[in-house]
């Protein structure tokens, strides 16, 4: 039976003698787009919280379980919105690198 390669998910290298080369303007697009979806994570969350906390005045009842849920929407809320501003600063400092590289190329 023929040798079977195993694939695993974290465990991939590239060549150690190659240099590799980071394409800054592909870097900055990604920190860009994640950023937008921390944006939207937070908006999504935020809103969820607002529901939660007229569903806690509406439906006295439950108002407990409206009440947890609420909080836990917040916190979700600032935790994406914590994402969202990290990926900002990731994409300021990959266009940063991306003038550094391009200056010293002479492109600029």
């Amino acid at each position: 039976m023929a040798e079977e390669k195993h694939h695993h998910l974290f465990h991939h290298k590239k060549d150690e003698g190659e240099p590799t080369e980071v394409d800054y303007a592909k870097e900055e697009k990604n920190h860009k787009h994640k950023a937008c979806f921390g944006e939207l994570g937070t908006l999504g969350a935020g809103g969820f919280a607002l529901h939660e906390k007229h569903q806690t005045k509406k439906d006295s009842e439950n108002a407990h379980k409206h009440k947890i849920e609420e909080e836990i929407a917040a916190v979700a809320a600032v935790a994406s919105g914590g994402f969202a501003f990290h990926e900002h600063h990731e994409k300021k400092e990959a266009k940063k690198e991306a003038k550094k590289e391009a200056k010293s190329h002479g492109h600029y």
